[in-house]
């Protein structure tokens, strides 16, 4: 009796979850995209030359940037799993770091980058173009690709490029004809998550695009709060979606011929040269650490020279905001706390059917709890909006609805630490326990549990800073100016003109990139004896 409630509870609270939170509101965009007046713009979409140009940008911005991702993210992966060198951990913590720091942070380090070298305006202007946006997904999507290919690169057997070498290769052919070809997978595999991460981007294109720059997300977003045009809103979110769901098939395709690829072997790892190490850290550093240096450095510029001055402004409310800056840290930290509690829980049991559960169950939440980490946040957020206002579900008013959209993205990531960890523990300990006279219950309290906790910390804090920094979503939720979290204050101070405004924000963006950075160290200390990718 006691089994079966277990069982119970483990299938049906992620799919109650699921289900209310994500799948209600997915098909309500769809019922109001296929009704009669939503039917009649998505059909009129193609015949839009607006919307055609902005379908188009959102395609090419995206297939661009992915480009560039990998071209400067494989020195990188090569550098991390093939060669020797004193603070390797380090490195691949820092280049994680960028990619679960907020969005408006980014686009905050970048305009601080622009101003500081004059291209914000003059005849060489970057803000509020195409090259600014390109520049800042490759910041953020460097870590994806070094994670993924640099897994993969790390297990696979040395010995068949040595021998291509031996036989008189070059070091570029013998990359080019052999290790490329072996590697493909995981790079193909990397390369449409990050697509996929740059066709939903949202913050980064309304900050550093501009109003001239739209994509179909920004779209979403405009028609939405702005025109509040929720028909046309609800036809630009249909096609986002499906052309979502077709990146995250493609995705989990790869995925498995990753899995089917991978051999691990255990080899002798050479020390980095001097020169390649300097100059893999020196790309690293231009792409990733100069926004960040320049951020920090105008975070303390007030007047003519640097004090704390802008840091001290965080707990002085301006007549722009209905709360001060720490007011809305706070609210993000409580937000962050609920939502990790949320993912574990939810994530922690699906981890459960995933691994144990009948197969084709375990494929069913394996697919579907992933669905919200692919999701465009915007379209999420939109959903929940138009979906939860009527009762029983009435929770647009209701203070706990953004750490449940928070939750909903962060899940992926648990499952993602959890799944692996759990399919990795050896069969033989557990039967060796059984055999010993260990009933189960005692088998997974002292083998099965550890390694969960550790996998499941890994997860939650990647589930942390996902919730501390996340913007698309909660720029439909919060219904009262008191429960603003600290990623929407930050926009506005952004989006308004005046040095002591952007100070402040510079200032709250470093506080948002420290807890941020802080997590991913932590989990970084934690996924060592865990293992996986992001």
């Amino acid at each position: 009796m006691r089994g079966h409630l277990i069982r119970s509870l483990c299938v049906g609270l992620p799919a109650v979850f699921l289900g209310v939170f994500f799948v209600f509101p997915v098909v309500s965009i769809l019922g109001l995209g296929l009704s009669s007046g939503g039917l009649e713009h998505l059909t009129g979409l193609p015949g839009s030359d607006t919307f055609r140009g902005v379908a188009w940008f959102t395609l090419w911005q995206a297939v661009v940037s992915t480009v560039l991702t990998v071209v400067v993210a494989l020195p990188a992966a090569h550098l991390t799993a093939r060669r020797k060198f004193r603070g390797r951990r380090l490195v691949r913590a820092l280049t994680t770091v960028p990619f679960v720091l907020p969005t408006v942070v980014v686009g905050g380090a970048f305009l601080a980058l622009f101003e500081r070298l004059g291209l914000d305006s003059g005849p060489v202007t970057l803000t509020h173009t195409v090259w600014a946006v390109l520049v800042a997904h490759v910041f953020f999507n460097v870590a994806v690709v070094v994670r993924t290919v640099g897994s993969f690169w790390e297990g696979m057997d040395p010995g068949v490029e040595e021998q291509a070498r031996m036989l008189g290769a070059s070091p570029l052919r013998a990359f080019a004809m052999v290790t490329l070809p072996r590697l493909w997978p995981a790079i193909a595999s990397a390369a449409s998550i990050v697509f996929l991460f740059c066709l939903t981007s949202f913050g980064v294109i309304l900050l550093l695009g501009g109003p001239g720059i739209a994509t179909l997300e920004t779209e979403i977003w405009r028609h939405a709060v702005w025109r509040g045009d929720f028909r046309a809103a609800t036809a630009l979110a249909v096609v986002q979606l499906v052309a979502v769901i077709a990146v995250v098939a493609v995705g989990n395709r790869l995925q498995r011929r990753r899995a089917v690829g991978l051999r691990t072997v255990v080899a002798r790892t050479p020390v980095a040269g001097r020169w390649e190490l300097a100059a893999n850290l020196g790309l690293l550093g231009l792409v990733m650490g100069l926004p960040v240096v320049v951020l920090v450095e105008r975070s303390f510029h007030s007047g003519g020279g640097y004090s704390l001055a802008n840091y001290r402004a965080l707990a002085v409310r301006v007549d722009l905001l209905p709360l001060t800056a720490l007011e809305a840290l706070v609210n993000s930290l409580v937000f962050a706390m609920v939502a990790v509690a949320l993912a574990v829980t939810v994530g922690g049991l699906a981890s459960l059917v995933v691994v144990h559960g009948p197969r084709a169950l375990s494929r069913v939440f394996d697919l579907g709890l992933m669905l919200p980490l692919g999701a465009s946040a915007v379209t999420l957020g939109f959903g929940m909006l138009i979906a939860l206002d009527e009762p029983p579900l009435d929770l647009r008013s209701s203070r706990w609805l953004v750490p449940v959209a928070h939750a909903l993205i962060g899940v992926p990531f648990v499952m993602r630490s959890l799944v692996p960890t759990l399919r990795s523990i050896d069969r033989r300990l557990r039967e060796a326990a059984a055999v010993l006279g260990a009933p189960p219950a005692v088998v997974r309290r002292w083998i099965d549990f550890p390694l969960a906790v550790r996998a499941l910390s890994v997860g939650a804090g990647f589930a942390f800073a996902v919730s501390l920094g996340e913007f698309g979503a909660t720029s439909f939720l919060p219904r009262q100016p008191d429960r603003m979290t600290a990623p929407l204050v930050l926009f506005r101070l952004l989006g308004t003109p005046g040095q002591q405004l952007r100070g402040q924000a510079m200032a709250l963006a470093v506080v948002l990139m420290v807890l941020t950075g802080l997590s991913v160290l932590a989990i970084e200390t934690r996924r060592g004896s865990v293992g996986g990718d992001l």
